[in-house]
């Protein structure tokens, strides 16, 4: 359902927030390696990331991508919602443009609570709670 992009970026976000934990800044080279990413696709997120306020960059010698302990606290919807849009929660298991309650698609009923539950889960979880998981060992950001 999600983008490769959008995947991506929030493997990023995660990968800041472990590092913001102790007041760490990276760049784009060092979060593109870490998450396995093409460092021109993870500079593009990041920029735009940082314009829209999900994380923060600083210049200069000491610079880098980091967050906040109030960017810390997001929800990831914020994330989806700004790469792949708030539609990617209203859109077709089939990809048809007129799937709807009165002209369904075949897979429409059994998709549906499935498409929901997707959008609560990034609802739900905050930027923290992804990478406490990593911290613990419980969860991962490469495979």
């Amino acid at each position: 359902m999600l983008s490769h992009t959008c995947k991506a970026a929030i493997k990023a976000v995660v990968f800041l927030g472990l590092n913001s934990e102790n007041g760490a800044k990276s760049g784009i080279i060092e979060v593109a390696r870490s998450i396995r990413e093409n460092e021109h696709t993870v500079g593009k997120l990041l920029q735009k990331l940082a314009k829209a306020g999900i994380i923060n960059s600083a210049k200069g010698p000491n610079g880098g991508f980091f967050l906040t302990p109030e960017q810390q606290q997001q929800r990831i919807i914020r994330i989806v919602e700004l790469i792949d849009g708030p539609e990617v929660f209203s859109q077709c298991g089939m990809g048809l443009s007129q799937c709807n309650e009165s002209k369904p698609c075949p897979f429409h009923n059994e998709y549906k609570p499935i498409r929901e539950q997707f959008e609560k889960m990034y609802t739900e979880n905050r930027i923290c709670d992804l990478y406490d998981d990593v911290n613990k060992g419980v969860a991962f950001l490469t495979g």
